[in-house]
């Protein structure tokens, strides 16, 4: 699905070690603020926050959050049934 929507093959492989600077600022901020909420149950440093918040309108974070929030979610959900990713 990345790849269907513009995503290369440097921004995939970047995503699978955690490094964002395959990808353009605003977009890095929003993967690294990702993480770090996913990592931290939530929490994420006034740092993290910032960079985030230098791309980024208040209305955008809102929405990055709840797609990080839904997605945490679902994984959880899985998790705890043990249900197998889709390909």
């Amino acid at each position: 699905m990345a790849r269907r929507l513009g995503g290369t093959d440097e921004q995939l492989a970047a995503l699978a070690t955690g490094d964002g600077s395959a990808f353009e600022p605003a977009w890095s901020a929003a993967l690294d603020y990702a993480a770090e909420a996913t990592r931290a149950g939530g929490a994420v440093a006034d740092a993290t926050f910032d960079a985030l918040r230098a791309h980024w309108t208040q209305s955008q974070i809102v929405e990055i959050t709840a797609v990080i929030g839904l997605f945490n979610l679902f994984n959880r959900f899985a998790n705890a049934l043990e249900i197998p990713p889709t390909r």
